[in-house]
Formats: structure tokens, C-alpha cells, sequence
């Protein structure tokens, strides 16, 4: 059993090396649904994993076995771990869950926040188009989307007055692929992920950047030319790093999307502009079936030593009741 545990807890240790290359070479749109999907099943079963070598140490317990009405010389003849592994990997998942919850609190009063705000936005900013974007009095250079119901744009008065009227339109076209793909959702979950197991954090930044991509490539599309879209990326992103505009409080703890114009990131924006220059990317299938089936096979183990966990206790319980 506790060979085939491993398989869950050192599948994200695959996660860096993995991230970048899924976000790079996948269709953006399929990248992000993989990367924060794989995110979320490897903290499952990581984390899944050290309850069950936590259970299966506190099974040598006499304690625990009367209360399970369990037989203690079958439970002996069991694979499971010692109580000293126990104590450790007990003491990891502890700390994997307040740091969840944690992360689930601030989120959840992110989005609170934010969705008072997108009420508030037509009564403090000027309506700029059908799309319901809001201009905002600020000399400095920002877009972004306030998550809520229904999600609203948001544009300083700096950044418009800095772009043509064909630049403004991919602007506005990468904020509406975040508003109506609900991009937030995917970063919210990759990040919830790598709140409780920290190795995954490399698929939390895949993720971003991903969402990224993704609504690039739909302003190039919605503008017609790739290399228009990632002229305005980069003008946008040069003046950005000199005149940040002023973002409310909750966008940090929502990473909110995209993380100014230049990308939340040294190189990030450098990224996104060449793919842009280059041609669309192609689908990958075999690459993301290789990724699919590292994913299950984690799981899948998982899942595997939980029902030999389940056998043995039904095991012991069955002779207990037979002495």
C-alpha cells in the first residue's frame, strides 16, 4: 500500500517542468481547462493520500481498533504505516486544510467584494460601448474585469487616451474574453489547488498565464490581425510599467485578470507577444492525452489504496466478530 501511495504525493513534483510546457504548447482554451482541472485532482489526491497513510497509522492504535470493532492481529497483518509517519503526514494534511479554507475565505470575500463593486461601476464611471465597459477617471494604464454578476469591464481614462481606436477594441475584446469565459474561476481553483499542496504553485502560474493566451488569442481574432494584438499588448504593457493605474483592494487576493497589463510576471508579457507573432497553436492532443493519463493514473491510485484500506478493515472487523 504504501508503495502505490507515493504514486499521488510525488505526481506534482512533475508539475514545473510540465506547466510551462502544456502552457506553451496547448491551445490556450484547452491549456487553461487542463492545467486547473490537473491542479485541482493532484491536491485531491495528495492530499487524499495523506489521510490515507494517516488513517492506516492510526489503525495500530487499540483505541482506534475497538471503536472500529476491529480485530488487532488482522489489522497487524495489514500493510500500513508506522505511527511516526502517521503523526507527520496527519500534521501535513492539517496544515493543507487551513490553508484551503484560508484560501477559500479570501476569495469568497474577494468576490463578495468585487461583485459590490460591479454593482457600484456605471454610478462612478462613464459606459464606453454595448459591453457595458466603465471608464474610469485615472491617468494611469489599466483594463481589467471585476468578477460579479454580471462582470463588468473596467478601463482607465490613461490607457484610452494612449491607444488608437483599433488598439481600444483589443483591449476591450481581451476583457471580454475574460468576462464571458469566467477566467476567474480557473485561477480561482488552480490557486485554492496550490494553497493546499505547494508544489502544485507551478500550475497555479500556468494557469494565469493561460487565461492570458486565451483571451489574447480572442482579440486577435476579434481585431482581425495577431500582429495588431500584440502591438497593443506590448504598448500597453510599457506604458503600464510606468503609470500603474490604482486597483481596489480585492485583486490580489483574486489575482484578478489579467495582473496589470504587464502580466504579472518578469517575462510574461515577452511570452504572449511571440506567440502572437507566431502561428496559432496547434492542438497537441497526444501531448494532453499524456497529461490526462498521468493525472488518472494519480488518482486512480488514490483511489486504488483506499479500497484496500476499506478490504483490510472489513477484514479485521469479520475475524473480530468471528473470535
Amino acid at each position: 500500500m504504501l508503495l502505490l501511495v507515493c504514486l499521488p504525493l510525488c505526481a506534482p513534483l512533475l508539475a514545473a517542468p510540465a506547466a510551462r510546457l502544456l502552457a506553451d504548447r496547448l491551445p490556450p482554451r484547452t491549456a487553461t481547462w487542463l492545467l486547473a482541472s490537473s491542479a485541482v485532482a493532484l491536491a485531491a489526491a495528495s492530499c487524499g493520500a495523506l489521510g490515507l497513510i494517516t488513517f492506516a497509522a492510526a489503525m495500530r492504535l487499540p483505541v482506534v481498533g475497538a471503536l472500529g470493532g476491529m480485530s488487532m492481529r488482522a489489522v497487524d497483518r495489514g500493510d500500513h504505516a508506522s505511527l511516526p509517519l502517521g503523526i507527520i503526514t496527519g500534521s501535513l494534511l492539517s496544515f493543507a486544510a487551513i490553508a484551503a479554507v484560508r484560501a477559500c475565505w479570501l476569495r469568497v470575500a474577494a468576490l463578495v467584494s468585487a461583485h459590490r463593486q460591479s454593482r457600484r461601476l456605471p454610478q462612478t464611471g462613464r459606459l464606453a460601448g454595448p459591453d457595458g465597459a466603465v471608464v474610469v477617471a485615472d491617468d494611469g494604464v489599466d483594463a481589467y474585469t471585476v468578477p460579479g454578476w454580471p462582470s463588468r469591464i473596467v478601463v482607465t481614462s490613461g490607457l484610452l487616451d494612449l491607444l488608437s481606436p483599433a488598439e481600444r477594441e483589443v483591449v476591450l475584446a481581451h476583457e471580454r474574453a475574460h468576462a464571458r469565459g469566467c477566467h476567474y474561476l480557473f485561477t480561482a481553483a488552480a490557486r485554492l489547488a496550490a494553497a493546499a499542496n505547494p508544489l502544485l504553485r507551478p500550475l497555479c502560474a500556468a494557469v494565469g498565464y493561460s487565461v492570458e493566451r486565451w483571451a489574447d488569442e480572442r482579440a486577435a481574432a476579434a481585431a482581425g490581425s495577431r500582429p495588431l494584438a500584440a502591438h497593443t499588448i506590448a504598448k500597453a504593457a510599457l506604458a503600464a510599467s510606468a503609470r500603474a493605474g490604482r486597483r481596489p483592494a480585492w485583486a490580489a487576493a483574486l489575482g484578478v485578470l489579467p495582473a496589470r497589463l504587464h502580466g504579472g510576471g518578469t517575462g510574461l508579457v515577452p511570452r504572449r507577444v511571440a506567440a502572437l507573432l507566431g502561428p496559432p497553436p496547434k492542438r497537441g492532443v497526444l501531448l494532453a492525452a499524456v497529461a490526462i493519463a498521468l493525472v488518472a493514473v494519480s488518482c486512480l491510485s488514490a483511489i486504488e489504496v483506499a479500497s484496500d484500506l476499506h478490504a483490510l478493515i472489513e477484514f479485521a472487523q469479520a475475524a473480530a466478530a468471528a473470535s
